[in-house]
């Protein structure tokens, strides 16, 4: 969009119609954590519940441990991930920001100090009542996409991890998992996490 001549100080100034980019996401000056796909901002909700910080962490430690020393990196939100299918990678260009619960990079070439230029290898998505929607369809459908090769949905009320691979630009199911046992990565295939870890927080 053309800028404004006063900045945008909250979130309510935007545009609900607009279409929008990088640039103008980075000139934004409110604190209010938003996220753009194809143009459209989404509003992201309150700061995490306590279930949904208690899972993340439980999420990261083990990966967190297993990469030290590898090329392959963890990152968890706030960690803008720039998506660039069908636009050019330039600030002006780039429609896409997201912020994943946790994903994982294996090109360093992608990183650079604003976060993730292009798909990551893998997202996990923590989900929420209030986000299902955005998770499970808007998200999974844009995430493949863009050529996220594995993507998680984990279900701290349900206790529940779905994982799913990219095959020919779509998603196909890999594994449900409900109860104890392992919760294996197609990524970082030595790597696998036990459910009971995953959820042993979670009163």
């Amino acid at each position: 969009m053309t800028p404004t001549a006063s900045p945008i100080t909250d979130v309510s100034q935007l545009d609900a119609n607009g279409s929008y980019t990088y640039a103008d996401y980075l000139s934004w000056k409110f604190e209010e954590m938003v996220e753009l796909v194809r143009g459209k901002v989404l509003r992201k909700m309150a700061g995490p519940a306590t279930m949904h910080q208690q899972v993340s962490s439980s999420l990261q430690g083990e990966p967190y441990q297993y990469l030290k020393r590898k090329a392959c990196q963890i990152f968890a939100a706030p960690f803008g991930v720039r998506l660039l299918r069908s636009t050019g990678s330039s600030d002006a260009q780039v429609r896409t920001v997201v912020q994943p619960d946790l994903c994982v990079v294996c090109d360093p070439a992608k990183l650079d100090a604003r976060g993730c230029l292009g798909a990551p290898d893998w997202i996990i998505e923590i989900v929420s009542p209030g986000s299902v929607v955005l998770d499970t369809r808007t998200k999974f459908d844009l995430y493949a996409e863009n050529g996220v090769t594995e993507y998680w949905l984990v279900f701290p009320l349900e206790r529940a991890v779905l994982t799913f691979a990219l095959q020919n630009d779509e998603y196909q199911p890999t594994g449900t998992y409900e109860e104890p046992g392992l919760v294996p990565s197609r990524t970082l295939p030595e790597l696998a996490l036990q459910w009971a870890d995953v959820f042993e927080r979670v009163s």
